[in-house]
């Protein structure tokens, strides 16, 4: 199941939820987890993932991807 990063737009909370494939993730009938506020809007959010076997992780919607320098510290994959 992915998981989903959610604010809540009362509270101010940032949570993350599991919800099943099928399901509608752009609303979370779940609400807040501190607040129980059901007024929450789903974040914009990055996955990472392993390539080439070098060991090194490259985050989506980053330029490390691109990046030839190992320790420019710009980035989390140093």
């Amino acid at each position: 199941m992915p998981v989903f990063e959610f604010d809540c737009l009362d509270c101010n909370e940032q949570f993350e939820l599991l919800i099943g494939v099928g399901k509608r993730s752009e609303t979370n009938s779940q609400g807040c987890p501190a607040c129980h506020s059901k007024n929450t809007k789903k974040r914009f959010s990055t996955f990472s993932s392993r390539s080439g076997g070098t060991g090194k992780t490259a985050s989506t919607g980053s330029s490390c991807g691109s990046c030839a320098s190992s320790s420019c510290g710009s980035c989390s994959s140093q």
